[in-house]
């Protein structure tokens, strides 16, 4: 213990992180621009070829960085897993998607660790990174990696600390996000406290790896049910006909007891639409029904139907049809001013609107195109100059970059699921 000590006090520990993606990728740099040496292990020979060339394909990563710390050795990438073997420290940040059945889906997680455990040496500190359900550490993780005859707590240090990346914030990034840390024994939350603090501003230690699990499934359970809530609230409005968004900004001018969330077409991204699920599954196993989960899950997953119903409305105002229009949707992305449209509500309006027979194009700066049911689909790069051809526009994922006045001016109609057309005033605008 002592050993593994001194070498991240003197940022030599060595450093695998398991999975170069969104979470792996930012959590390497931050490690090597700490001084430490990191070793990315990846299945994908693209990412490994980009980064020993030092780009990045991570928006919120500057290939600058990545080149810099290439150059100086201090960042790596292979296909070859046996370099485990030499790595201090191995920390997994491998995806965690849902089955068609909502059940949770952790073959990538075992197939790290079965990774891990074929070149598990002691003094080793282990952390699983991955979003997943209370127990996954303790009950999955723990057999595999002692199954060699090694003892988790005394041979190597095993623990779990969820991911806290919010791609495209400006504000927050690894260094400056505090980090939850949640070893399996006190000696195992210490020492990979310690590995995290070497580089993180602010480390919090809890008791115990599924106290540390639960957290990440409780921020975003927190944020699915909350906005469930406005999305019902939404959809109260539109019967009453108030403006869902007056009066989100009267309610906001509380200073205490209350916290805006904002309705919009559905809920996307790889943590919100997901890993309240994964709580869900688990308290099922126990024989508790998570009632607010399961309504939330269900009122969240009905607002893209909810969109195209409203969308109909709007045209037959000016006496369209839905299944005669061509509309034009803004934003493929599920959040603003990002490319990642992993589960975006975006995707499903798409499907749904050319269900109903509409002509439907999008236009996103930062998505160029999207496989869509085994279609490709392409962002019409001239959309925005010829916004009179559509009947509509539906602005979907409000982008910072793009002129919303300007389109409001030019459109016959505007579908604003976001309130990105906010303060402008207009008989052919309509807002959810």
């Amino acid at each position: 213990m002592e050993k593994i000590k001194k070498l991240i006090r003197e940022r030599k520990a060595k450093v695998g992180i398991v999975g170069m993606g969104y979470v792996g990728l930012p959590l390497a740099v931050e490690f090597a621009k700490g001084g430490f040496p990191v070793t990315g292990f990846e299945v994908d020979a693209l990412k490994v070829r980009d980064l020993k060339a030092g780009q990045s394909y991570i928006a919120d990563v500057p290939s600058a960085e990545v080149a810099a710390l290439v150059k100086k050795g201090l960042l790596g990438a292979t296909l070859d897993f046996s370099g485990l073997k030499k790595q201090d420290a191995v920390i997994i940040c491998v995806p965690t998607p849902l089955r068609k059945s909502k059940d949770p889906d952790v073959s990538y997680i075992v197939a790290a660790v079965q990774e891990a455990r074929k070149y598990l040496k002691r003094g080793q500190i282990i952390v699983l990174e991955s979003t997943t359900y209370p127990g996954t550490t303790k009950e999955l993780v723990k057999p595999m990696l002692e199954a060699g005859g090694l003892k988790a707590g005394k041979d190597f240090y095993l623990a779990f600390s969820p991911e806290r990346v919010d791609p495209g914030n400006p504000k927050y990034g690894v260094k400056n996000t505090p980090k939850v840390v949640g070893g399996l024994t006190p000696a195992c939350t210490e020492l990979s406290g310690d590995l995290y603090a070497a580089v993180i501003d602010r480390v919090l230690r809890v008791s115990s790896t599924e106290a540390a699990e639960l957290v990440k499934l409780l921020e975003n359970t927190f944020r699915a049910v909350n906005i469930a809530m406005i999305n019902e609230m939404a959809l109260m409005c539109n019967k009453l006909g108030l403006d869902i968004w007056e009066v989100i900004n009267a309610a906001a001018s509380k200073p205490f007891g209350f916290m805006p969330f904002y309705p919009g077409p559905g809920i996307g991204g790889h943590c919100i639409p997901l890993d309240p699920h994964y709580l869900g599954w688990k308290m099922k196993t126990l024989n508790f029904e998570p009632r607010f989960i399961e309504l939330a899950g269900a009122i969240n997953s009905t607002m893209p139907d909810h969109v195209v119903a409203r969308l109909g409305e709007i045209l037959n105002t000016r006496g369209k049809a839905l299944s005669r229009s061509k509309v034009l949707m803004i934003g493929m992305a599920y959040k603003p001013d990002i490319s990642d449209h992993r589960e975006s509500p975006a995707r499903d309006v798409l499907t749904l609107l050319e269900k109903t027979g509409a002509k439907a194009d999008y236009y996103d700066p930062y998505v160029a195109e999207i496989d869509l049911e085994g279609e490709l689909r392409r962002s019409r790069k001239d959309a925005l100059k010829k916004i009179r051809t559509y009947d509509c526009v539906m602005i979907v994922t409000p982008h910072a970059c793009i002129d919303y006045a300007d389109i409001a001016k030019k459109a016959r109609l505007v579908f604003d699921t976001r309130n990105a057309t906010k303060g402008l005033k207009g008989k052919n605008i309509f807002r959810l």
